[in-house]
């Protein structure tokens, strides 16, 4: 069940590979997600010695956090994978030039996991082709529907 989607990235990049992440949450995230108030596109994952963390996903606090805790939405957050897969995926990003970029956040068996990404950068022209096919594709569906 997915909460939130980056469109944007499969716009921006060619997405190679996916991979399911754990979050380090504290309970005030937990909730502000639950209650709908993430967000991920202007979010970015680094690599960080033998880490992984999310930088710029912001959750907006509810008004009814706790008072004793000063809430961060902008602060970075600690992804969690099996070490094989960390170690495949630094192997790619500093050798092959990929990125890491995170698609989308959703429930799996009641835990919040993110979807990252094994991505490269689209060019400006990959992109126009793209939004081309999009609305070639867009109208053909139309031209169908009017001869039926």
């Amino acid at each position: 069940m997915s909460i939130i989607d980056n469109r944007k990235a499969y716009h921006d990049y060619f997405i190679e590979e996916k991979y399911e992440a754990g979050l380090v949450l504290e309970g005030w995230e937990v909730k502000a997600i639950r209650a709908g108030r993430a967000n991920i596109k202007e979010s970015y994952v680094i690599i960080k010695g033998e880490e992984i963390f999310i930088f710029g996903m912001h959750i907006t606090p509810l008004a009814s956090a706790s008072t004793h805790i000063h809430a961060d939405p902008v602060r970075t957050r600690k992804l969690l994978l099996h070490a094989n897969e960390i170690a495949r995926l630094i192997g790619k990003v500093e050798r092959a030039g990929f990125t890491l970029v995170p698609l989308d956040l959703h429930y799996t068996k009641g835990r919040i996991k993110v979807e990252i990404g094994l991505a490269k950068g689209k060019k400006l022209y990959d992109k126009r082709e793209d939004e081309k096919k999009k609305d070639w594709d867009r109208e053909k569906q139309r031209l169908m529907r009017v001869k039926v």
